[in-house]
């Protein structure tokens, strides 16, 4: 079995191709299964486990196989998944075997690897992903013991280090960003385009900036006026944004939604609305929500996800002796996952020797009886049993070091002695 992770992140890709790479939520499930799938169609031998991350920042496929290439593999999945062009999507990701994929694992798991470094989100998103790769029958005893070990690590890392210290959120960002073009937030109308874990995050942050009103927009209403009422906001459908979307100064969305929500025609009629008063916008979604024509517009002031991440970068020098600090207890986290990989690679070995033992015990011991039912002395059933097991141990270690030459033969008189030393 060959570990792997294939993907790409907010270092390699940018937003719009990260988009075209994205599963939806409703369809990780499938993948996951099209992936495992994809894998046995060239190894045939089946128990190929996989798994797929898919966040505003990466999209990630994470498999142990054993089909020859398996990294090449994987990367042509992604991009038969989504039907894009190989070799435009290849200079894109990274492929990282073994060693490697473990330690991306544990990094990213542990917010070493984020926009926002130090973030927590990630450690909810990847037990999401690893719950839906578990139902969807794509989990194995390789990648289950290897995001059981990520869990802990992240634990650990954030419990003894200072990595989320100092950090700038993303929610935080946007605030920053909206104040270089409104003064006062108070003054301002707050629109949160969907209802999940990011906007509610989003809103608490400007919440505490005190806007003249918070409005939610999801498009299940209900989910949408709980939330609201956390910051006694209102709520509305997604339907109503065409007819009210410029009521407001400040526009901040994160859906699920594979296409734009917001068109580039529905912002000028709002700006125009607006008698061209500014929109502040920020699109956190991935595929994005917000046609990207929208930042031409004079009067509207769009960021995407990748903006923000600049922003956020801030600070990176206070946080470096706590990740120089993470990175040594991921790499020895690493050390301790690979050691347990090597020990499941010799278990078939074991079970074989195994096997192999117990059934010449039970030749000899069915020797035994027979010699018994025949009325010989005990003493000399017993001395003919342990001859006869001692014969058949030592068979197969004489055979192999008389006809072994060389360097083998070398070894296994070195090695030989030490495996047959008994106890005393």
């Amino acid at each position: 079995m060959q570990l792997l992770a294939v993907g790409l992140n907010h270092t390699t890709a940018p937003v719009s191709l990260r988009e075209q790479l994205a599963f939806a939520p409703d369809q990780l499930g499938q993948a996951v299964m099209a992936a495992r799938s994809w894998f046995e169609r060239i190894d045939h031998r089946g128990s190929d486990e996989a798994a797929i991350l898919s966040t505003c920042n990466r999209t990630e496929l994470y498999a142990a196989s054993h089909v020859p290439d398996p990294l090449d593999a994987g990367a042509h999945f992604l991009a038969d998944f989504h039907q894009l062009n190989y070799s435009e999507l290849r200079p894109h990701l990274y492929m990282l075997p073994q060693h490697d994929a473990v330690r991306h694992t544990f990094r990213v798991a542990s917010g070493l690897d984020s926009m926002v470094l130090g973030e927590t989100q990630i450690l909810g998103q990847i037990k999401d992903a690893i719950r839906t790769a578990d139902e969807a029958g794509g989990l194995g005893t390789y990648l289950h013991q290897l995001f059981q070990r990520s869990f802990s690590v992240a634990k650990e890392v954030r419990s003894t280090t200072e990595i989320g210290a100092h950090s700038v959120s993303m929610a935080a960002a946007a605030v920053r960003l909206s104040q270089r073009i409104f003064d006062k937030i108070s003054e301002q109308n707050v629109l949160f385009i969907g209802a999940g874990e990011m906007i509610e995050l989003c809103a608490t942050h400007f919440a505490a900036q005190n806007p003249k009103t918070i409005t939610i927009a999801n498009r299940t209403l209900e989910r949408g006026e709980v939330l609201a009422h956390r910051f006694g906001g209102r709520a509305i459908r997604l339907a109503d944004l065409q007819d009210r979307l410029h009521h407001y100064d400040i526009v901040i969305s994160c859906t699920a939604s594979s296409l734009p929500l917001i068109g580039l025609g529905m912002v000028e009629r709002a700006i125009k609305a607006r008698r061209h008063k500014p929109m502040f916008m920020v699109d956190l979604a991935v595929p994005r929500d917000i046609e990207p024509e929208v930042a031409r517009l004079n009067d509207a002031f769009l960021y995407t996800v990748d903006d923000l991440g600049k922003v956020v970068q801030t600070g990176l020098e206070n946080r470096q002796a706590a990740v120089a600090q993470a990175e040594a207890i991921i790499e020895t986290r690493v050390q301790s996952f690979m050691h347990w990989v090597d020990d499941r690679a010799v278990v078939p070995v074991i079970q074989s020797l195994q096997e192999n033992s117990e059934a010449l015990r039970l030749l000899e011991l069915e020797r035994a009886r027979k010699m018994l039912a025949k009325g010989e002395d005990i003493d000399t059933v017993l001395e003919a049993l342990s001859k006869g097991l001692t014969a058949k141990f030592m068979h197969g270690p004489q055979q192999a070091l008389r006809h072994a030459h060389g360097d083998e033969r070398a070894q296994l008189a070195e090695i030989l002695p030490q495996m047959f030393r008994g106890r005393r």
